[in-house]
């Protein structure tokens, strides 16, 4: 029997102890360590890879301090466009979406264009249309709407600027996504984001993009990814880990190591996670902190926050 191993983050960027009150930190913790327990429910049953990653995005998409779902940043026209994307590493096959408006749970959408399309990336109101036919669950704006959020649109607006949601750690902080393997050897990812505050003219990142921000190769790794997506789409971040293990026969962590330098080199910030079929985890970053945590066979549970 494979080692089963889960690992999850809540996106990385600028995140100070200093800037962080109790109550707070401690609200993120509980809000990782609670996707982290849902998904890796469904490992110590059984159950595949592909059904954990998802079920931990969906509670991290629900959880509304990260971007994504419910906490998901403005636009500059004040809209909620959601971005996600899903990979199951037995078959290489995935699903994504991108500019999905009022959808609760974009990674269920982007695991249904997985399963029922010969597609593998939807956008915008084809993407919609899709779910509506697929009857997934929608939400009013109200329901997407978060004070802190459209704090941070008034200010980027005010400044002229599109903002990463990496600029304070006073403030929630960016993409989520999954990372496990099951007791079959299988690995899956999965990735879910709102984007960029105040950002405009239809921009895509990383998490939609298969290579980029999410990655899944049961001969490799399964990895997902968070940061400025600019520059993980130049790296091509998430094949960039498995291609070196492929190719280099390298380890797990050598390949992360040797990604994070490659990524950093081209002037990215932020970091990813991963885990191999072996179940070994690896969660590097570059960045001040990443909301991040992992489960493995021996059933100890981290959640970390800083560097």
């Amino acid at each position: 029997m494979n080692k089963i191993a889960l690992a999850i983050h809540g996106g990385a960027g600028t995140i100070l102890r200093s800037e962080m009150t109790a109550d707070l930190e401690a609200e993120y913790r509980g809000g990782l360590d609670n996707a982290l327990r849902k998904g890796f429910e469904v490992l110590q049953a059984g159950g595949s890879a592909l059904d954990a990653v998802e079920i931990a995005v969906v509670e991290l998409e629900n959880f509304p301090l990260f971007n994504a779902g419910k906490g998901a940043v403005f636009t500059h026209e004040g809209k909620n466009e959601m971005d996600a994307s899903i990979m199951d590493g037995k078959n290489l096959t995935a699903g994504a979406v991108a500019f999905v408006k009022n959808v609760k749970n974009p990674i269920k959408l982007a695991r249904l264009v997985m399963e029922k399309t010969e597609h593998l990336l939807l956008a915008g109101d084809g993407a919609n249309e899709f779910a509506k036919q697929m009857n997934v669950e929608f939400e009013s704006d109200e329901y997407f709407y978060t004070e802190h959020r459209y704090q941070q649109l008034l200010k980027a607006i005010e400044e002229n600027r599109i903002q990463l949601d990496h600029a304070s750690s006073a403030k929630p902080i960016g993409t989520v996504g999954a990372v496990a393997c099951d007791s079959n050897g299988n690995v899956a990812a999965a990735t879910s984001t709102g984007g960029m505050t105040n950002k405009k003219f239809g921009r895509i990142g990383d998490t939609a993009i298969i290579g980029a921000g999410n990655y899944a190769s049961n001969e490799t790794c399964a990895v997902s990814c968070t940061g400025h997506g600019e520059f993980f789409m130049i790296g091509v971040t998430a094949y960039d880990v498995a291609a070196r293990m492929k190719y280099k026969s390298l380890s797990l962590s050598e390949a992360s190591a040797e990604a994070l330098e490659h990524l950093t080199k081209i002037g990215g910030e932020g970091g990813f996670i991963a885990v191999d079929s072996a179940g070994n985890v690896v969660l590097p970053f570059n960045s001040d902190g990443m909301y991040r945590g992992f489960i493995t066979a021996s059933g100890e549970v981290k959640v970390e926050i800083y560097k």
